[in-house]
């Protein structure tokens, strides 16, 4: 009896000891980046790994082949693992080289802004989305910043409102549409009804329409 207690509270100890190990090694695990993640953390990378000379590509908030390659070469150049996956160390070696300022956060906030500061913040959100959708759809510019300032595709970039300050709820549906959300279902354009007057805009199939915009593909 006096065996089967200690081999009990033996077993006790040990599961212990996984279940605190454990939570740890799920957050390490989840604050790597790695290849099909798309997140605002994507892009500080990208923009991080383009400042120290790495990463020669459009800024996109999406982890593919071109960011994996690009942490590899810095990871194979700091000593680190060249496994493109850029885990604990890989982001603390980067930070040792210092923060740099994400602007394609800041275009991606005033587009929004300029397009849509009167739309609900899902309206706003979805205005985000419609510049991610195109960055990787292939039919448009495969970055942020030059989507954005693609001719011809956005009214407050062609009439001067795109250099209005955004505010802080631009921001925030910035990084949500960074994250993932995408209450267009997808869609590549948007107007508004009450006054386009483009006939190939009106004759798109809508998606969905949010607050004054129609979204289409």
């Amino acid at each position: 009896m006096k065996k089967l207690s200690i081999l009990i509270l033996s077993c006790a100890c040990m599961l212990g000891t996984v279940l605190s190990v454990a939570p740890g090694q799920a957050q390490a695990q989840s604050s790597a980046l790695k290849k099909g993640v798309q997140s605002v953390r994507v892009l500080e990378l990208q923009q991080q790994l383009h400042s120290l000379g790495y990463f020669k590509a459009g800024f996109t908030g999406y982890y593919g082949s071109l960011t994996s390659k690009a942490v590899a070469r810095f990871q194979r150049d700091n000593g680190l693992t060249p496994d493109g996956v850029a885990g604990a160390a890989t982001q603390a070696k980067l930070e040792s080289f210092g923060k740099v300022r994400v602007t394609a956060l800041d275009q991606l906030a005033r587009i929004i802004y300029s397009e849509a500061r009167g739309e609900s913040f899902e309206g706003q959100v979805a205005v985000g989305a419609v510049v991610l959708n195109r960055v990787q759809s292939g039919e448009f510019p495969s970055s942020i910043p030059d989507v954005i300032l693609q001719p011809g595709q956005f009214t407050a970039v062609q009439d001067g409102q795109y250099r209005l300050k955004p505010n802080k709820t631009a921001y925030r549906a910035a990084r949500q549409a960074l994250n993932g959300a995408d209450p267009t279902n997808g869609s590549l354009f948007y107007y508004n009804p009450a006054i386009a007057t483009a006939k190939w805009s009106k004759s798109r199939p809508a998606v969905i329409s949010l607050g004054r915009h129609t979204f289409t593909n």
